[in-house]
């Protein structure tokens, strides 16, 4: 009988890889005499296309990092591959589960479906499912009025603390229980190119921006070189939930407190607050993971071209900023904001391609992939939101500015590297004299632009400017403003 069978409460470990902070963990021990933290890597969610190993390997690197951190409290971290239920159901057969612990998600649709079919589970078992708001998303808001209040408030919350000896499953027994299980292999070979996953890391990275980098935050923000130290760094943290937003956002107020309350510290905390703005976005109208948010530009047709697609992830579209920009972000996992916004934009107003064609790749090279941010920040770009300003990037100007000696675009593009930095940008006005004179061929060292720039943004601006006029787009403005715009819209856009 299931009484004869040991209590145990599952704190599920999804996209909070932590100890501190963790609101679930603190909750399941207060409430119960033995505790197991569990993570599952479900083969459902790894198929999905805008899943990659890229991010499994983050994921492994965290839980690495709590089993370390956890030997000192004589338990440790059930990593294990298998469908959720499939799960749960094998561990009720050694244990009487009181109580499932889990931060709420808002991500992907296969997440949300699976995590329907736990409450059913859950609710047919009798077993008690907890969850814990995690980064200031509310569900089952109408509308925003009330957001920015309930967002304070929780964001000023005191910290959980970090948990104490009491309460755990013990080692040998999970040692024990692993046996059962198909294990999760958590190592993870080393590349220094892409950040390292983890609690402990994250804290490094927390300390050293405030320690220094964020000096030149602001001044470097658009530099895609010159962002890669410049900037926090703290997205995949926050993404996979080695640091709450909380402890960013009160370590923020607090490093203002001791004196530091520079521009570069102020434009950080506002772009702290842009993250739950976009994931709140995203949780109250989920379909935009598959279809604009504004109904009006479903109409749009583009035709696919797998030409251009390849061409574009491989970063031979023949416009070097962008191709430079592509190549990094497959090497690294990072780009900064404006580079991400430039790709973007190059693929969907001067490839003409459809913003669907491109969300599966990008999340999968993006490191720090949230969902809730991923989502409206490519319609926002594709220009199909009908209340954000249409912006279609120049990938020359882009690139002459923010690279004006072409340093990042070379390190790339090594094809480039004899280049001067007059040409590194529009090597498609090489004269035959400096063509001889620099050992370089367009369309043999380097491809030509496989579109006219001037014509395919001028052709994007028109039908994206006439479409906005459209009856369907202009209500569906008004829905969307009513429902998502915040009280104070200059405070976040």
């Amino acid at each position: 009988m299931r009484s004869n069978r040991p209590p145990l409460a599952l704190v599920w470990l999804k996209r909070d890889l932590r100890l501190r902070d963790h609101d679930a963990l603190t909750a399941a021990l207060a409430e119960n005499k033995y505790v197991l933290l569990l993570y599952i890597a479900e083969p459902s969610l790894l198929a999905d296309e805008h899943v990659s190993e890229r991010h499994l390997d983050f994921i492994k690197a965290s839980i690495e990092d709590l089993q370390q951190q956890l030997k000192a409290l004589n338990t440790a971290v059930l990593a294990v591959k298998g469908e959720v239920l499939d799960v749960f159901e094998k561990l009720q057969s050694f244990f009487n589960l009181t109580g499932i612990y889990s931060h709420i998600e808002t991500g992907l649709g296969v997440t949300y479906l699976r995590d329907q079919k736990v409450a059913d589970w859950c609710h047919a078992q009798n077993i008690h499912w907890k969850e814990y708001r995690q980064q200031g998303v509310f569900r089952a808001l109408p509308n925003r009025k009330q957001w920015i209040k309930r967002w304070t408030e929780f964001m000023n919350r005191p910290q959980a603390p970090f948990p104490t000896k009491k309460g755990w499953l013990k080692l040998q027994q999970i040692e024990s229980l692993r046996r059962e299980f198909t294990l999760l292999d958590c190592k993870v070979e080393a590349n220094e190119q892409i950040q390292p996953g983890g609690e402990q890391k994250a804290f490094r990275y927390l300390n050293s921006f405030f320690e220094g980098r964020y000096k030149n935050y602001q001044t470097h923000i658009s530099k895609p070189d010159l962002a890669r130290k410049s900037c926090s760094r703290l997205s995949p943290y926050i993404a996979y939930g080695n640091l709450s937003m909380r402890q960013v956002l009160q370590r923020t107020e607090a490093e203002k407190a001791k004196g530091k309350k520079g521009f570069g510290i102020r434009a950080f905390e506002s772009r702290l607050r842009w993250q739950a703005h976009f994931i709140q976005k995203f949780e109250m109208e989920c379909r935009m993971e598959h279809e604009s948010i504004n109904r009006g530009y479903h109409a749009l047709n583009k035709t696919v071209r797998p030409d251009y697609i390849k061409a574009w992830e491989e970063g031979k579209t023949g416009v070097p900023m962008v191709d430079a920009a592509m190549r990094c972000l497959v090497a690294t996992g990072y780009l900064n904001f404006r580079m991400r916004a430039l790709v973007v934009s190059f693929f969907v107003h001067q490839l003409w391609q459809p913003w669907q064609a491109c969300s599966g790749f990008l999340a999968r090279q993006f490191l720090d992939f949230e969902p809730g941010i991923h989502f409206p920040q490519l319609q926002m770009q594709a220009g199909e939101t009908g209340i954000n300003t249409l912006r279609i990037y120049n990938p020359v100007k882009n690139g002459q500015e923010h690279d004006p000696h072409g340093h990042f675009t070379q390190k790339w593009l090594p094809e480039l590297s004899e280049l001067p930095p007059t040409l590194v940008h529009t090597p498609w006005e090489i004269t035959p004299f400096e063509s001889a004179l620099y050992n370089f061929e367009l369309g043999k060292n380097y491809p030509a632009p496989i579109v006219n720039l001037e014509e395919s943004r001028k052709k994007a601006s028109d039908i994206l400017w006439k479409m906005q006029k459209a009856p369907l787009v202009y209500q569906e403005s008004k829905r969307i403003l009513r429902k998502h715009t915040l009280p104070n819209r200059n405070s976040i856009q």
